[in-house]
């Protein structure tokens, strides 16, 4: 398939190839008038930016836990030091100045509008790759990775690992329009972005994803889509719905973390798949729910060290939860794991995979299982258990990430 491209202005392709990318203000057109690619940038209202100022301002705090440490959530002085912060001294406009420097779209799939961060390497043999997030991400969770995977040759790198990176908002996150109706899950949103990648013209090309984005790529393997030729996970669903009696060493850790986990740290999922309109209620209207929801997420995917900011940077998260805030994206990112909870149906892994599928667990995640991989993932070509960085690797660990995807899509590119 040729590879179509938006009219890119002189000034535009060198500053591209300087690393400094300025966004153009045309539209790809793909066919039809429906399909139509436009160039996007963000500025927050300055009334917005006011307002969030004068709610963390009035906020009425509750009193302390009964117990020292996270097992009830946030402690009250961590978060009253991070609200403090985000008021006083929190920088927006830097994070978007940031998110404004790469070439971003929007484009009508499946009649919702999608939005998505498009970066193109400058070597020639980059190989396409679509990297999806999951909550409580959005786009900025590969903010420290898009450098180093398509400028590869600038961050210790060869031209032979670069890659061309498309980042869209998943359906109701961020600056992708949040779905009127029913049925928005990763089979159905696995679909939209094989569409996404015929549309910019990619006709082979490999795709990644961790936590939702997991699933979604995980679904888009199992669809097969035209030019798909592997995927790679950080987020790998292996336990089987029924577990024998006796398990291995590896088996016996997945089990016993996920358990713990379903009994200490998911109370988050049980409202968002079961209630997410109450969960936009009552995080919609105060930014100090909006954080506190996230923050504790963070903590726990970072290895429950109750030092989150020791793996994620301070201004990063709040990054991430100024631009689900300013989005109000709090209910309809929620909507995700009610669809594909009913989506799921209580099965421990989404069903098997017949493509090439890489794997890199890291150790402050869900650990994965080695020995039960091969009755999910029969072409399990990459297999890497690491020794840091957890849930949100590509913020914690960009340079392991990095490497990683490097390494495991080695042997594709010369397939």
């Amino acid at each position: 398939m040729p590879l179509r491209k938006p009219h890119i202005s002189r000034r535009r392709l060198l500053a591209s190839a300087l690393g400094a990318v300025s966004l153009a203000s045309t539209s790809v057109p793909a066919g039809s008038s429906n399909s139509a690619v436009t160039a996007f940038q963000y500025r927050a209202p300055d009334t917005d930016l006011a307002d969030l100022k004068r709610r963390l301002a009035q906020t009425r705090w509750p009193e302390s836990a009964t117990q020292a440490g996270w097992d009830q959530g946030p402690p009250l002085a961590k978060l009253q030091n991070l609200v403090a912060y985000w008021r006083n001294d929190y920088d927006w406009r830097r994070c978007e100045a940031q998110l404004n420097q790469w070439p971003q779209f929007r484009t009508t799939i499946d009649g919702l509008g999608i939005h998505f961060i498009h970066v193109r390497s400058r070597h020639a043999s980059a190989l396409p790759m679509i990297l999806t997030h999951g909550w409580p991400s959005t786009i900025l969770l590969f903010r420290e990775v898009i450098g180093p995977l398509t400028d590869p040759v600038t961050h210790g790198g060869a031209a032979a690992d670069a890659f061309d990176v498309v980042i869209p908002s998943l359906p109701g996150f961020g600056f992708s329009d949040k779905p009127k109706e029913r049925g928005w899950n990763a089979a159905r949103t696995a679909g939209a972005w094989a569409q996404l990648m015929s549309r910019l013209g990619y006709g082979r090309y490999v795709a990644q994803g961790g936590d939702w984005g997991a699933f979604v790529t995980t679904a888009m393997a199992q669809q097969r889509p035209q030019g798909l030729a592997a995927i790679h996970l950080n987020f790998a669903q292996t336990m089987p719905d029924n577990l024998p009696k006796t398990l291995l060493p590896d088996q016996k850790r997945a089990v016993d973390a996920i358990k713990t986990w379903r009994q200490e740290g998911g109370a988050y999922l049980q409202l968002q798949a079961t209630r997410p309109q109450l969960a936009g209620y009552l995080l919609s209207d105060s930014p100090l729910a909006q954080a506190a929801w996230i923050y504790d997420i963070f903590n726990g995917g970072t290895g429950n060290t109750g030092e989150p900011e020791s793996a994620i940077s301070r201004d990063a998260m709040l990054d991430e939860i100024t631009l689900y805030w300013l989005t109000n994206s709090a209910a309809s990112s929620a909507r995700f794991y009610r669809e594909q909870s009913e989506l799921l149906r209580g099965r421990n892994n989404p069903g098997r995979v017949d493509l090439p599928v890489g794997v890199s667990v890291f150790p402050h995640d869900l650990p994965a299982a080695r020995n039960w991989a091969p009755a999910v993932y029969p072409r399990l070509f990459y297999w890497n258990e690491l020794q840091r960085g957890g849930h949100f690797a590509s913020l914690e660990v960009p340079e392991l990430f990095t490497e990683e995807l490097r390494r495991c899509f080695h042997a594709i590119r010369s397939a």
